[in-house]
């Protein structure tokens, strides 16, 4: 399993754009992870899925709430991770408001997340493999800080925590 110290996975997960420029086409577009981090602060969180419960009225809405705060304490970029495909990421974040503020990344097929060893079987719920909920701070590319939940919690992974840790 990934901890603080360790380097973010190489692994290409994609973002979907609604709009043309700076390279990218309008539709799913690869985010290579050891390119897209060097250099950079990033609030980074990670949920089970896209329209979920929790995720939708609490984990997403914090951090965009919270923009402007990590922000100003440092962060460069928020992005959140999910084993969904592109599509859906890009509805959700329509849905959530995120753009200019939530990287909306989509981990389609898991690569990301099994390589951090944060997965969460719910294919008895008919969910199949998933991200386990967390946060983590990055710096360049680099894990910082750590936050896993524990099973069925949304305790430690928000963006008050990671508002917090960036301060530190």
């Amino acid at each position: 399993m990934i901890k603080v110290g360790d380097t973010l996975p190489a692994v290409t997960l994609m973002e979907f754009s609604e709009v043309e420029g700076g390279g990218c086409s309008i539709g799913p577009n690869p985010v290579e992870v050891a390119t897209a981090s060097a250099g950079k602060t990033i609030a980074l969180f990670a949920l089970p899925g896209a329209f979920t419960p929790t995720c939708s009225a609490q984990h997403v809405p914090g951090y965009v709430e919270k923009f402007a705060e990590l922000k100003a304490a440092g962060i460069d970029e928020i992005w959140c991770i999910s084993v969904n495909d592109a599509f859906v990421m890009g509805a959700w974040a329509r849905e959530q408001k995120t753009a200019g503020k939530v990287r909306m990344l989509a981990d389609g097929d898991a690569a990301f997340t099994k390589a951090t060893g944060l997965t969460l079987d719910l294919t008895g719920k008919g969910l199949g493999l998933r991200s386990n909920r967390y946060s983590m701070l990055v710096k360049d590319g680099k894990v910082v800080t750590l936050n896993i939940e524990a099973p069925g919690k949304f305790d430690v992974s928000g963006a008050t925590t990671m508002l917090a840790q960036a301060k530190a």
